[in-house]
Parts: C-alpha cells; sequence; structure tokens
C-alpha cells in the first residue's frame, strides 16, 4: 500500500500506509516537513545544544540539561525499550527515519533556520524520548520544594500552606466526562483543554494516523510518534490532565574532592565515588561555557558542587536541624526522577494505545506509563469508562514529597512503587481540573477547586449534553478566586469618594473576566495593586532574595508570582505575619482610584506566546485581547501583581463524541503548519479566541491528497 498524505481544509495531515511502522515513517516526515524549525529546537533542548544558536537566553536551560543528565537518560531508555519492547524501538526508529527524511526539506521552508544559521542535524533513535524528557522534566514542578524550604526557613512550616499551589496558582487542564446516560445521544462525550505555556508554533499537533490496525486522530507532541495525551480510535476515546502527584525527589548532598575526583557522603556515612565528567556549552557569539557533571547514587546534580553553591551555603542552617547539618560542610542538590532510576519513560504505552478499541485496552496500556502522572478519563461505544490515575510515583518517607532532604540521613530512599489510585463517576459525570482528587495520596499541592467546581455546577445546569455544547464550558469566564478580595472591600469604611465608587462598582460586578469588560479590569488592576504592597510587606522581606540556584529554577522562587498566586490564602488568613490587610486593600483601592482606569480586560490581557528565536520581538499590540484568568475554566494566566500578559492558556481544546466520531471537534491557539506565513501558520486563531472549534474530518473524499511518501 502507499504511504498517502491527505489534509484537510486547516492543513491538518491525515496520515494513511499499509501497515504501524510505515505510517510512523510517514508521521515523522510530515511532522519534519510541518515543524522542522520546532522539532530541531526540541533536539537541541534535550541534548543542551540550543544556546549553540540561540545564544545566552538558552544558555541555563543547557546547563540544566546538562546536569540533570537528559540525553543520556533518553539514550538509557532507548537501549532499555530495544531489549524489552523491541517492536515499540522498532517503530520510533521509523519515526526518527521519517524526521530525518523530511527534514533538510522542511527547514528549507522555515525561515528560522536562514536567520540564525542553523543547519537541520540528523535525529537518532532516543531523540524523541529526550524531546519527551525535555517536555515534562519540569512537569512534576519539583522547584517548589525549594521554594517551601525558603519559606520554612524564614517563616515557619506553618506559613508554607499559606503559599501552596492549591491556592489560587494552580494551573493545568481541564478535563470531563459525561457518561451516555447524561448525552443526547445516549453515547459518552470527553471534552477538555490542556493549559500549557502557549508556543508558537504549538506544543500540540493534530493529525490522523490511520493504517489496517487502526484509525486514530488525536493531538500528538511535535517529536514524538504516536498520540499519547488525547486521541479518538472511533470506539474508544481517551484523554489527561495533570494529576498533581509528587514523583522526583531533591537531594541535599555532601560532597567532597579527592585526588581520584569526587565523593558524595551516603545515609551509611561512607563517602562513595561519584561519577564526574565535564562538558562544554557552546554559546553563539559568547565564550563556550564548561559544565561539571556530577552523578551520586542518588542522581544528577543539578545545582552546587563540593564546593557548594556560594560562599554563603544557603544549606548550612542549624545543626540541631536533622536537615540543616554542619554549616561548615558544603552541599549541593542532587535531582532523582523515576526514568533516570528505572530507564524506561513509558514508550511501550503509545502503540497499545493506538491499537485500543474498548476501555480495557486503555486502561491496560496507562498500566506502562511513566511520566508525566495524569489523571486518564477514557470511555468506548460499549458505555465502558474509566477515570483513573496513570504514571509511576515511588513510595518514600513524607519529608522527600515535601522538601529537601539530607542524602547522608538514612531513611530517604525509594522503596518501591505506589498503585495508581481509580475512581468513579458522580451522577454520570467526572470532573478534573488538577485539584484535589483521586491523586490526593500521591500529591503535596494540588490547584484550587475552582475551575471543577465550576464546570461541575455548568454541567449541572441541565440533564443532558450534546458534543455541540461543550465549547460553552470550555470558555466559562467566572472567576472563583475573587470572594477574599471582595469581601474585604465591602468591608472597609473612610474612603475617599472617588475610591469608594470604585468599591462600589466591584461589588456590583459580575465576577466574570470577560476581554470586553471595564471592571474585570479595574478588579485586575486593584488586585494587582495588593499583590505588590503584600509582597514589598517587611514580612516578607527575607523572601525576596533566593539562594544561588540555578537560573531556570529561579521562577519558582519570585516573590510577586507567589504572593499574587497565593493571594486567596493570603487575604483569608486568620492571621498574616501582623500585616494590616484592610489597609492594603484601601491603599490599592485609591491607588487605582486616582489613576481613574479606564479601558477593558483585553488592553492588558493579551496572549505572549514564546518564540523560539532570539531577538524575537514582542509587540503587546500585535497580539490578541484574550478574556479569562487563571482561576476560570478560560484558564488565560496572568501573573497577578507582575503582568496582565497570558503566557500561558489552553493549548488545544477538544471534544470527543463517542456516539460519531466525524461529530467531534478540537482545535489549537494557531494554526496546524509551524511555518510563519503559511496560509495554516494561524489559521485557527480566530476560532481559539471566539471559542469556536474546527470539525474533526473522518471522510477521506473530503479531504486533499498532498503527496505520497
Amino acid at each position: 500500500m502507499t504511504t498517502e498524505i491527505y489534509r484537510d481544509a486547516w492543513g491538518i495531515p491525515h496520515v494513511r500506509a499499509g501497515s504501524a511502522r510505515e505510517l510512523a515513517r510517514a508521521q515523522g516526515r510530515v511532522t519534519a516537513l510541518d515543524r522542522a524549525w520546532q522539532l530541531e529546537v526540541e533536539r537541541h533542548r534535550s541534548r543542551g545544544t540550543s544556546a549553540s544558536f540561540l545564544g545566552t537566553s538558552a544558555l541555563a536551560w543547557d546547563v540544566f540539561a546538562r546536569r540533570a543528565r537528559l540525553d543520556d537518560t533518553a539514550r538509557r531508555c532507548f537501549t532499555t525499550l530495544e531489549k524489552r519492547d523491541p517492536e515499540t524501538a522498532d517503530w520510533v526508529r521509523a519515526y526518527v527515519d521519517g524526521v530525518n527524511e523530511g527534514l533538510a526539506e522542511g527547514a528549507r521552508r522555515s525561515p528560522e533556520f536562514t536567520g540564525t544559521g542553523l543547519a537541520p542535524g540528523r535525529w537518532q533513535p532516543w531523540t524523541p524520548l529526550g524531546v519527551w524528557l525535555g517536555t515534562h522534566i519540569l512537569f512534576a514542578g519539583f522547584p517548589a520544594k525549594l521554594w517551601r524550604e525558603q519559606v520554612a526557613r524564614h517563616l515557619g512550616p506553618d506559613a508554607v500552606a499559606l503559599f501552596a499551589a492549591d491556592g489560587p496558582g494552580g494551573s493545568g487542564s481541564n478535563g470531563w466526562l459525561v457518561s451516555g446516560e447524561r448525552t443526547v445521544t445516549g453515547h459518552a462525550v470527553i471534552a477538555g483543554d490542556p493549559h500549557r505555556f502557549i508556543e508558537d508554533p504549538g506544543v500540540y499537533q493534530q493529525i490522523r494516523l490511520a493504517c489496517p490496525e487502526f484509525d486514530v486522530v488525536g493531538l500528538a507532541v511535535p517529536g514524538v510518534p504516536g498520540i499519547a495525551h488525547f486521541g479518538h480510535t472511533g470506539t474508544v476515546a481517551w484523554a489527561i490532565t495533570n494529576a498533581m502527584a509528587d514523583y522526583q525527589d531533591l537531594y541535599r548532598e555532601r560532597l567532597r574532592r579527592t585526588g581520584a575526583g569526587v565523593e558524595a557522603l551516603g545515609p551509611d556515612g561512607t563517602w562513595r565515588r561519584a561519577v564526574r565528567h565535564t562538558e562544554t556549552v557552546q554559546v553563539a557569539r559568547e565564550t563556550p561555557v564548561e559544565v561539571e557533571v556530577i552523578e551520586t547514587e542518588r542522581g544528577p546534580v543539578i545545582a552546587g558542587g563540593p564546593e557548594g553553591l556560594d560562599d554563603t551555603d544557603p544549606y548550612g542552617g542549624d545543626p540541631a536541624d536533622p536537615y540543616g547539618g554542619d554549616p561548615a560542610v558544603p552541599t549541593a542538590l542532587a535531582l532523582r526522577y523515576p526514568p533516570r532510576v528505572t530507564e524506561d519513560l513509558g514508550f511501550s504505552a503509545l502503540l497499545p494505545l493506538l491499537r485500543a478499541r474498548v476501555v480495557a485496552d486503555v486502561d491496560r496500556a496507562f498500566d506502562g506509563w511513566a511520566e508525566p502522572v495524569n489523571v486518564v478519563q477514557a470511555a468506548d461505544t460499549e458505555g465502558g469508562l474509566l477515570h483513573r490515575v496513570a504514571g509511576r510515583v515511588p513510595v518514600r518517607a513524607e519529608a522527600n514529597r515535601t522538601r529537601l532532604v539530607p542524602a547522608w540521613v538514612p531513611g530517604h530512599e525509594w522503596t518501591g512503587w505506589h498503585e495508581t489510585p481509580r475512581a468513579g463517576l458522580t451522577d454520570g459525570i467526572a470532573v478534573m481540573a488538577n485539584q484535589r482528587g483521586p491523586a490526593t495520596p500521591l500529591g503535596t499541592e494540588f490547584a484550587p477547586p475552582h475551575r471543577a467546581d465550576r464546570i461541575r455546577a455548568l454541567l449541572d445546569e441541565r440533564r443532558t449534553w450534546s458534543a455541540a455544547d461543550m465549547p460553552a464550558i470550555h470558555t466559562d469566564t467566572r472567576l472563583g478566586s475573587a470572594a477574599p478580595l471582595l469581601d474585604h472591600s465591602a468591608a472597609l469604611d473612610d474612603l475617599t469618594p472617588e475610591a469608594a465608587r470604585l468599591r462600589d462598582r466591584l461589588l456590583a460586578w459580575n465576577r466574570r473576566m470577560d476581554a470586553d469588560s471595564a471592571d474585570a479590569a479595574v478588579f485586575a488592576a486593584v488586585r494587582g495593586a495588593v499583590v505588590r504592597r503584600l509582597a514589598a510587606h517587611p514580612a516578607f522581606a527575607a523572601l525576596t532574595e533566593p539562594p544561588a540556584y540555578p537560573e531556570v529554577l529561579l521562577p519558582w522562587l519570585a516573590l510577586v508570582p507567589r504572593v499574587g498566586f497565593a493571594l486567596e490564602h493570603l487575604l483569608s488568613a486568620e492571621e498574616l505575619y501582623g500585616i494590616d490587610r484592610p489597609a492594603t486593600v484601601r491603599a490599592a483601592l485609591e491607588e487605582v482610584a486616582a489613576g481613574r482606569p479606564t479601558g477593558t480586560w483585553a488592553d492588558t490581557h493579551r496572549l505572549a506566546p514564546w518564540r523560539a528565536l532570539p531577538g524575537a520581538p514582542y509587540s503587546p499590540s500585535a497580539e490578541p485581547g484574550l478574556s479569562g484568568d487563571h482561576d476560570c475554566v478560560l484558564c488565560t494566566s496572568a501573573v497577578p501583581g507582575l503582568t496582565d500578559l497570558a503566557a500561558r492558556g489552553p493549548a488545544a481544546r477538544y471534544v470527543w463524541d463517542l456516539a460519531r466520531r466525524e461529530d467531534s471537534r478540537w482545535v489549537v491557539p494557531f494554526g496546524a503548519c509551524g511555518v510563519p506565513g503559511s496560509p495554516h501558520h494561524r489559521d485557527q486563531l480566530p476560532l481559539w479566541l471566539g471559542g469556536q472549534l474546527a470539525p474533526v474530518v473522518t471522510d477521506w473524499d473530503r479531504l486533499e491528497r498532498d503527496f505520497d511518501v
């Protein structure tokens, strides 16, 4: 059978081949043609070589990738895959062959290669595993442990909960499953939207993969074969949300140099040789940077070394504290993450997902899932339903899950793997939005319940739903976390007339963060002023200067965003370190009122996509204004107190209809093609902005033949 590429009206590739292997090759080739620049950026990021053409802006990531041993881990995982699952390893190789076949032509279409002087390279069999690992290594948020350590050290352990991510900072994904008993067709509907950094081109690729074994539509990760996260085979469909599980540990290591290299102190009191070598990171137009790579029995050292992090070494502390140790002994940070331990990234789940026919098949496939740890929802045409957690979470001490732990103290080893929990539906519905749910025993911090509660409330407004009804839920803008600030405002007196009028206006506001809402803009302005005033209070002064962590980890330690995302908790706490919160809110109201606010939320709440291009200018006026906010179902995340620009949001939207797959819908923020100037580079943006979805076309006769492979 000839391998064929078709396109629909949106340029989405529909790939048909005679076998799963030939299909993987064709998927790799069409992805290289449509996304060559994106693929090469991701390949270089996984290897820690992106600064060679992106410059100093990419250096911090490259150093982290080298020290965390991402490329080496990908190589090891592929070697193990070849031994345990040769069919999948061969399938991955076929995808890589296709990428290599298409890269040169794809690069000729992409002006970024000429602009940076980058020549397309060659993908290795393990490159897709490196892309997957690089995409998800920070997904579990292990740097949050650094923040909790700082808060506990300076404000006490009770303060950690005030800044928890299940204050209004967590964003991840929305997903809901409506069983047949609650739909007009009698068959289930699955819908949702993953919340990621909005990138141009997008982090998800709409694609159809068909061969005699299967015919699947879904959202692929460019650079990775198959359809991992969101797919519909015609008889079964699945989708995921981030489970917010904790499965990565940070160990404080005591290291020392010897004539033979570097040694690390273990929990049995013995110094053992650590793996050590140096690597050189090339930086465009700058001097190369030498990186010392060290790995202990716990894992790769991602910060510090035998000399500590700096002269003050923030890991010292009180010798009486079992987690502090001797302040005279420098320490470093080692990262332990499951694929480095198991040499398994879960790629053996990918082919079984494509071959799935019923929910039981999806369930078995996700038994082999590794990371990131997700909540899976699935349904089939026979009425089967699935709601479970999938992924690998180590069994270890509770302290490991909450903070940095000392490598030289016994009791912090991994002793096995947790069973992944399962859950059911309530009145025919399951809703996940990163809140506490089936994954609660596996995590520490979760997103607030606002998005999940709102989705549930909307679904309960009527008994039956159709696939066509779901975009109204995707785009709901009610802000669930507004109450504490509005309650403080309502209790104030002695306001100037201007501030009183502003306060009364907010109290009458419908709490919807609509793009054309002037009241939403006023609320955001007051909220931002409150955040900045709280962050500037002397009570939090010790949190303004983080220790000498690597630059790539610093966003987790920035005080203003932490206050902004935790504002609901900070304003609701019984007491807040002597801070006069009513006075803070009063001052914020007066500040905003004095500025005589005008304009709408969309004037400042604009899309700010990330582009991997050195010196790429960003002009807010050139990007669209947005509805939504971080605690709306329409989760377009600004950073209160810092910026109204939205760098995060729905990286895709989907509706999977189990009654008729052709009634399913999907959309991405930009388009199917990553080449600037292509008709399909940004053609879906108007749909995405308007809350509309493009049809999932399944009739081959309605597609236009592009080329044969």
